[in-house]
């Protein structure tokens, strides 16, 4: 985006509610915060697929249609389809799994003409024969030096530079947004910088949590990364000063008892104050390609019922 672009609309990531119809959440949305224009909804991967039933939509277009008919319908739009998972699994049978619904994905978003999908790169093995992925976020010991080179060259560059040019092909207008998460293959700006010289369609989708746990600033990661941010997740943190004193921001515990964390994922407004908050919504409008920012509801203490309305209200304020 440049000086002068629209602002971002507010979207909401429907994976809270996937126990309920999707017209149940919408009218519940237009209800409780009619500030919200858009929706983040799961396709495949880990995501729950209630409100979004891939391969139906895939192959029958009365279905299609009458979908984004009911969504349409009550002033709302699709800003992406979420199919967060893992097609670099070293187990066989979730890699094809993902990797088949992620290019599911792309081509409905080719048919429904919307331009975001959202996923994460993935987390391989660390050596050919391991059968659980590995994580190479550090090479602090000797046994864990040079497992992210070996990664990136067996299985990282070589399925994300297919994958890249597959898009290209399908929906020439769609990028394919990965999450900066820790636990895969990109979670902050250098790796991300290696994995989007693959390809023109490979952008981020940014969650300005996950760097505040990580000591990251999310104003310097846009501000690196700049118009290749092509989706934004709307998710704040809160620290427990004395579980963080004793035990840092590495936990193995999360997500379990959220009381003993160091740190739990937060409504927005309630970790960083809403000065913050209008200064991130500034630089998305100013720095980034981001349409919209969905927020993704994962606050242990607080119900989405609750959350939902108030961080749209905080994001409301900051535009």
């Amino acid at each position: 985006m440049t000086e002068g672009a629209d602002e971002p609309r507010i979207g909401v990531v429907t994976e809270p509610f996937a126990s309920r119809p999707l017209t149940d959440v919408m009218e519940w949305l237009l209800r409780a915060a009619p500030g919200v224009t858009d929706l983040e909804v799961g396709a495949g991967g880990y995501a729950p697929t209630t409100h979004c039933e891939t391969p139906l939509l895939l192959r029958d277009a009365s279905a299609r249609e009458a979908w984004a008919a009911e969504i349409a319908s009550r002033g709302l739009r699709v800003a992406a389809l979420n199919v967060w998972g893992n097609p670099l699994h070293p187990d066989k049978s979730i890699a094809r799994k993902h990797d088949a619904d992620l290019r599911d994905a792309i081509r409905l978003a080719a048919l429904l003409g919307v331009d975001r999908v959202v996923a994460l790169a993935g987390c391989p093995p660390g050596a050919r024969g391991d059968r659980t992925p590995h994580f190479a976020g550090g090479g602090w010991l000797p046994y864990l030096e040079s497992i992210h080179e070996l990664q990136w060259d067996e299985w990282v560059e070589p399925y994300w530079s297919d994958v890249a040019e597959f898009a290209m092909r399908e929906h020439p207008q769609l990028l394919v947004c990965l999450e900066l998460h820790p636990g895969t293959a990109v979670y902050n700006v250098e790796t991300f910088d290696r994995i989007a010289a693959l390809g023109d369609s490979i952008a981020a989708n940014i969650d300005p949590s996950h760097f505040f746990w990580m000591g990251m600033d999310p104003l310097a990661v846009l501000s690196a990364i700049g118009d290749r941010v092509g989706h934004c997740h709307g998710k704040d943190v809160q620290f427990a000063r004395p579980n963080l004193d004793v035990n840092g921001v590495l936990d193995r515990r999360w997500p379990h008892d959220p009381r003993t964390l160091p740190w739990n994922f937060a409504v927005v407004g309630r970790g960083r104050d809403a000065a913050w908050w209008k200064a991130f919504v500034s630089a998305l409008q100013s720095e980034s390609r981001v349409h919209t920012i969905a927020i993704e509801h994962e606050d242990p203490f607080v119900a989405a019922e609750q959350g939902i309305p108030e961080a749209a209200d905080v994001l409301a304020s900051a535009r």
